[in-house]
């Protein structure tokens, strides 16, 4: 059972999460133990050697997974997160899909992939998190 009765309702509520609003995250889908977040590619998200910075693919992780995860329960918070980067993106867009692949009574496990707007995989973040 979903803890936002809405999309927009989530998407208040995660208004007050300045890091990721400001470097262009948003709540684009979301379902009971999913959802899906993205940003737009800026100049501000790009490395010295004109990659995206794996800080900004880590953040779109990082944040897609408290949206699913705090849906489903509120409040959750990461316990242990990784990520692997898989190459780098070509597009001018990352895509992050959220799925609970557990969801137990005090934990749950998110896979979150992160994919370029041209379908190419670019990261996959795994999320562990502790409800409050």
């Amino acid at each position: 059972m979903a803890e936002f009765t809405n999309i927009d309702e989530a998407r208040g509520y995660f208004a007050g999460d300045l890091f990721a609003t400001s470097n262009g995250i948003t709540i684009d889908e979301l379902g009971d133990g999913f959802c899906v977040c993205s940003m737009d590619i800026l100049e501000t998200h790009k490395n010295a050697v004109g990659g995206v910075m794996g800080g900004a693919i880590f953040t779109l992780g990082d944040f897609a997974f408290a949206v699913a995860s705090n849906n489903m329960h509120k409040t959750t918070v990461a316990q242990n997160v990784s990520i692997n980067f898989l190459s780098g993106t070509r597009g001018s867009r990352l895509i992050a899909h959220a799925k609970c692949k557990k969801d137990g009574k005090t934990s749950c496990v998110y896979n979150i992939d992160i994919t370029d707007d041209l379908g190419r995989d670019i990261a996959q973040f795994i999320g562990t998190g502790y409800k409050i």
